[in-house]
């Protein structure tokens, strides 16, 4: 049996259970960088859906073993497909799959857990995990998710970066400054990226999408920044993720041509993200990548409170109507108040950031 850790034990492994999505893996960044610095010899695992390995793991390198750029954060990424499980659960293929997964987390023999996620999946995942301590929120996101843990941390902060490291904190017993995260390089991710940029010097990435209807500014409007910028010389990409093919298309048709839609993986887009002078986006996963990569960001919001969820650590201008409701209701109709913002609120947004970057360019 292991022993449960207390103030004079060392942590020696660890698991972090933040399951999904996009946006919300990257919200746990910090908090799991604070552990890592926390405890620089441990073995950290981290349990996520395989959609969102790609945030710790370059997709050609090792899940296991010594940490390198390819893995900088974790030493082992645990991954699991819970949707497509759930569809095949009692065909043997799934059964092998869910127990090769299983056995690996417990063969791990960590000593805490920490679920980051606070639903009640993620919860049951971290306790069984085996590990004898189990921290999580005691207001978590499904309040019978704190049952299952066998630490109760009162979260503090407003936005959901700052709770993530409070709980992170009640097992380093210390406070901790919100720390950079470093993501993955991947070589062939960054050969793509240099292939797209050939003539490109000074570009934008605009991100039509986002998890639903009411979150999402009109494409029309978008086309109609990318136009603007490109009279100012910033060359507009258009992200789509998978199923957001359409909304691409009618963002470049409504730009005339100047903007370019890209479906990218998620190390591709890191690598784009990375050198991109502004990023233009509602409530979505790669806003907050463009904000953990410190890139300039014009939020357009809608339903959503950005004091909780809106760009963190990076320079921002964040749009929202005092008309818009705060909920997480996913209606797919596009929230009345978003639709007050108009181009020009954008487009005044994002000169006001590239001027202030190319500022601080020539003080460099």
């Amino acid at each position: 049996m292991i022993a449960e850790p207390g103030a004079s034990t060392k942590i020696e492994r660890l698991l972090i259970v933040r399951l999904s999505a996009m946006g919300d893996v990257i919200h746990t960044l910090p908090a799991a960088q604070a552990l890592r610095d926390a405890f620089p010899e441990a073995m950290i695992g981290w349990l996520i859906e395989e959609r969102w390995a790609e945030l710790l793991c370059a997709p050609r390198a090792p899940r296991r073993g010594p940490r390198s750029t390819q893995r900088p954060l974790v030493d082992w990424v645990h991954t699991v497909n819970l949707k497509g499980w759930r569809r095949s659960l009692f065909e043997i293929p799934t059964l092998e799959k869910i127990a090769r997964v299983w056995n690996d987390v417990r063969a791990a023999r960590y000593q805490v857990a920490v679920d980051l996620q606070g639903a009640i999946r993620s919860a049951v995942l971290a306790r069984w995990s085996g590990a004898p301590v189990v921290y999580g929120a005691a207001e978590s996101r499904e309040s019978p998710a704190s049952l299952w843990y066998t630490r109760q941390v009162g979260a503090r902060g407003n936005h959901v970066i700052e709770q993530n490291l409070s709980v992170a904190e009640a097992v380093i017993q210390r406070k901790f400054s919100v720390p950079c995260v470093n993501f993955p390089v991947d070589l062939a991710g960054e050969a793509v990226c240099r292939e797209m940029l050939r003539g490109i010097r000074d570009y934008a990435i605009l991100n039509p999408g986002a998890g639903w209807g009411a979150k999402r500014w009109p494409t029309a409007r978008y086309g109609e920044v990318a136009r603007q910028l490109d009279r100012e010389g910033i060359y507009c990409f258009v992200n789509c993720g998978p199923g957001e093919e359409q909304l691409g298309e009618e963002v470049s048709g409504a730009s005339g041509g100047v903007a370019k839609a890209l479906t990218l993986t998620i190390t591709e887009l890191i690598a784009l993200m990375r050198g991109a002078r502004l990023f233009v986006g509602g409530d979505t996963g790669p806003l907050h990548l463009a904000a953990a990569l410190r890139v300039p960001v014009v939020a357009i919001f809608g339903p959503t409170d950005p004091a909780r969820n809106g760009p963190y650590g990076t320079r921002s201008v964040v749009l929202r109507s005092p008309t818009s409701p705060t909920t997480h209701a996913r209606n797919p109709k596009p929230d009345e108040g978003m639709l007050e913002i108009g181009v020009h609120a954008v487009v005044t947004a994002a000169r006001i950031l590239l001027a202030n970057g190319a500022a601080e360019a020539a003080h460099v």
